[in-house]
């Protein structure tokens, strides 16, 4: 799951960087599905096809001062752009800074790069400020921060496996059957009013996390017991050990979903949301691919969700879990 903070604030004279990515050790085979393959051409404002990676993560192809196309995931939870050592070593890009990135199981001086002529959807990019990490522990070849999705809106059509990244007013944004309204703080979505077992929880939508995580005020409130250990990596190589456990229902706005895996880890993301003493949970991909669509509007601050035939007064019960082992 890739979060990522970039904060004004300074440590020894280098930024504060809060950045968590985490995914699941390899454990399962891809989908048996074939993901469509990315084309080198990059549309404005058009929809990409969707590459998928083993866990179900999002990228799209993006340029860099006319290079590539690069494989970037689309990560709503993640507040800056994030290059790799293999982009910068294509690019022939030098270091010119650090910054105290703080991950999901543990935080680390990191290296950033002065990004420039970042293209995709019709949108160019320059003066970002992108911390530098190994390809190995994202799982591509970098990432689209909330630093380049503000005003524009989001779009997954999980039927078809595709992605768009328009403008909000895009029409395709339109059709939706339920439209939450969230709070923006330090650019993520967050929805205030969701309930888990019928407690109030701030749930944040994360399209670059694999798994769902809660925080250990939602783990007390709920008293969830562990059924099972998920073991994942962060964006430093950390190995976090994170309690799993089942939820009975997840309510937001006027759907429900039943049986909500979710991992318990005690992180310090929660706290640079100002969310570590209240119920929280942020969203991951398994439990997003349940619906038809989901859309993220970051200019007029709602997050719409298209149901799957069938489902009756918005109760989705299908739910998917991907469980790692590391090293396997």
């Amino acid at each position: 799951m890739a979060r990522i903070f970039l904060n004004a604030a300074a440590v020894g004279g280098a930024l504060v960087l809060s950045l968590w990515l985490a995914t699941p050790a390899p454990a399962l085979a891809q989908p048996a599905s074939s993901a469509p393959v990315v084309e080198d051409d990059l549309n404005p404002i058009e929809d990409f096809i969707v590459d998928l990676d083993r866990y179900l993560r999002m990228t799209v192809p993006v340029t860099i001062d006319g290079a590539g196309p690069f494989r970037f995931l689309v990560d709503t939870g993640a507040q800056a752009t994030v290059v790799t050592h293999r982009v910068t070593d294509r690019l022939q890009l030098v270091p010119s800074g650090q910054a105290l990135l703080v991950a999901m199981g543990s935080s680390r001086m990191v290296e950033t790069v002065a990004l420039d002529g970042l293209e995709f959807a019709d949108r160019r990019f320059d003066g970002l400020t992108a911390p530098l990490l190994d390809d190995r522990h994202v799982g591509a070849d970098g990432i689209l921060g909330l630093d380049s999705l503000q005003n524009l809106r989001v779009l997954m059509d999980f039927r078809d496996n595709r992605i768009w990244v328009a403008d909000a007013h895009d029409d395709r944004g339109s059709g939706y059957e339920i439209v939450v309204r969230a709070r923006r703080k330090l650019g993520h979505m967050i929805i205030t009013d969701a309930q888990i077992d019928g407690v109030r929880t701030a749930v944040i939508i994360d399209t670059g996390a694999a798994n769902s995580h809660g925080n250990a005020a939602l783990r007390r409130r709920l008293r969830a017991r562990q059924q099972d250990q998920l073991l994942t990596t962060d964006v430093n190589g950390f190995e976090l050990r994170s309690d799993l456990a089942l939820a009975g229902t997840l309510r937001i706005g006027g759907l429900t979903m039943a049986r909500v895996p979710i991992g318990y880890a005690q992180s310090p993301v929660f706290a640079q949301l100002g969310l570590d003493d209240r119920p929280a949970l942020i969203l991951g991909m398994q439990n997003l691919r349940v619906f038809d669509r989901v859309a993220i509007d970051f200019a007029d601050r709602r997050i719409l969700f298209d149901l799957p035939d069938g489902s009756q007064s918005g109760a989705i019960r299908k739910q998917i879990f991907f469980p790692s082992r590391i090293g396997t």
